[in-house]
Formats: C-alpha cells, structure tokens, sequence
C-alpha cells in the first residue's frame, strides 16, 4: 500500500468513526447559526419520520408522499442540502486558507465516500429490515455523499453555483414528467415506486446544494470572519461570539448540539421512535 493510499485509508477510517461521535460541547471552527439551522432540520426530520411510523406501524390514514406531508419532507431534505453547501463552502475557505495551492479533491472525495458508505448502511439494513418495497434506496445520506464529489469544482464559484441549481431544477422538472419505469436510475432521477421513508435523488437535489455553495460564498467575507474567529477561540469563551439573544437561551443550545450530531440522531432516532410506538400499545407489526 502506497503512503498516499494508506493516508487515505486512515481519513476514511477516521471520518466514519469522528462522524457518528457524539459530541456535549460547543467546538471551535463551528458556525452555531449552521448547527443551529442543521438541529432545526434534524427536528422536522423526526416529525416527518414519527408521521411516517404512525402511518406505517400505528395504522393512522395519514398520506406522508403527498400534500402537506409530502411538501414537509422535500423542506427537510432541501434544508439539509442547502446546508451541505454552506459549511462545503465554509470548509473549503478555511482549507484554503491552510493550503493555498494544491488539490484538495482526495480529502473531499474520502469525505464523501464516508458519508455515502453510511448511506449504503442505512440500505441495508431498510432493505433487511422493511423489505425491497419500502428500503431507502438513495436518500439524503447518499445525496451528501456524491454531491460532495460533483460539488469540489464548484466551491470557489458564486454565481455560476445559481445558474446551475437552476439548470438542475429545470432538469428534474422534465424528468419528474417523465418518470422513467427504471429502478437502476433511482439515484439520478425520480422514478415510480419509491415507497421508501427517505428519497433524494440527484436531480433535482443536487439544486439545493449548489444553492447552498451560492449562499456561502455570497456570505463568505462575513461567515469567513466569524469562522477565523471561532477557530482561535478557546472553547469557554466562544460563546462571547454569539449574538446575547441566543448565548444564554436552552432551545438554541439544544438545537447546536443537535446540529453538531445530526448524523448519530439520523441513526438513532428512527428506533427510538418505533420503540415507543410499541411501549406504548400504538405499534403493530
């Protein structure tokens, strides 16, 4: 094994393990608004999926792909996506900043692959779990994951990032009237029959996230700031950073450390929610 491939090997390792740690404390070189904003997405993520068990495993008539339900979930998607934009551009200004010159696309692409493995996981284990007609076949976990790699050319650009999301968008317009019957495209494009709790195929998805660069560089000379400032202060003092509505208040608290482990929550929460389901007498198989 080469040292380049070893390295690699090791950041994979490491991503996967560092990814689902939990974490109690504020961390420097962290926005709170993004763990903020991602704690509100991982909140609606759960009204969505307790819908979606009561649907499934309570019996209660309630139509979670459509209508009101079905808008709620593409918000909770879109927000996240939106996200992974934002801090994808935060991240790379701050890299940059360490190495100007160079290529930064294998860090990007083991981060990447790490969260798509996790994804292909959470496959599995639907797939064994709820059966071929109901498994996550590509949902915001593998979404993450490949717009992470299309996205590493893109990170320096603002307005060209526009003019793609909405190339995107017009794409998955066409295809949405399409709806090609072809379940190995699941992962492009929106085909029929994806009765899974959670599907986010690349078009039109991949939109939000390059929204998300668009937004981050928009912001970026004042994000960047607050970043460079976050990340040279220790950890008792960071919360001088923020604003005094917000330093002292429990529910932006809550929802910064639910940010900071949105995806140990995306694992977790699911049995959890299913669990008291059937404690309380609500369950059925």
């Amino acid at each position: 094994m080469t040292d380049h491939a070893g390295t690699y090997l090791r950041s994979y390792l490491g991503g996967m393990q560092s990814s689902i740690w939990p974490g109690f404390k504020p961390l420097p070189g962290r926005l709170f608004e993004v763990d903020v904003c991602r704690g509100i997405a991982i909140l609606i993520m759960v009204v969505y999926h307790l819908m979606w068990n009561l649907r499934n495993y309570a019996g209660y008539d309630i139509n979670v792909q459509e209508g009101f339900w079905g808008y709620w979930q593409e918000a909770t998607v879109g927000l996240f996506a939106i996200l992974v934009g934002v801090s994808l551009t935060l991240s790379y200004r701050r890299e940059r900043e360490i190495r100007p010159v160079g290529s930064l696309w294998p860090k990007y692409l083991v981060r990447g692959a790490t969260i798509l493995t996790w994804g292909l996981l959470v496959t599995l284990v639907t797939y064994l779990t709820l059966g071929p007609d109901r498994f996550v076949r590509f949902g915001i976990l593998h979404l993450i994951g490949v717009s992470i790699a299309l996205a590493y050319p893109l990170l320096q650009f603002r307005w060209l990032n526009l003019a793609l999301a909405a190339v995107v968008i017009g794409l998955g317009l066409v295809m949405d009237q399409i709806r090609p019957d072809l379940p190995w495209l699941s992962w492009l494009v929106r085909v029929p029959d994806t009765g899974g709790v959670d599907y986010a195929p690349v078009i039109p998805m991949l939109s939000r996230v390059l929204i998300g660069v668009f937004l981050g560089n928009l912001l970026q000379p004042q994000l960047a700031e607050r970043l460079r400032s976050s990340s040279t202060m220790l950890l008792g003092t960071r919360s001088k950073m923020k604003p005094a509505w917000s330093a002292k208040n429990p529910a932006v608290r809550v929802l910064e450390r639910m940010g900071q482990n949105s995806l140990l929550i995306y694992f977790v929460h699911q049995p959890i929610l299913i669990g008291l389901l059937f404690l309380v007498g609500a369950g059925r198989l």
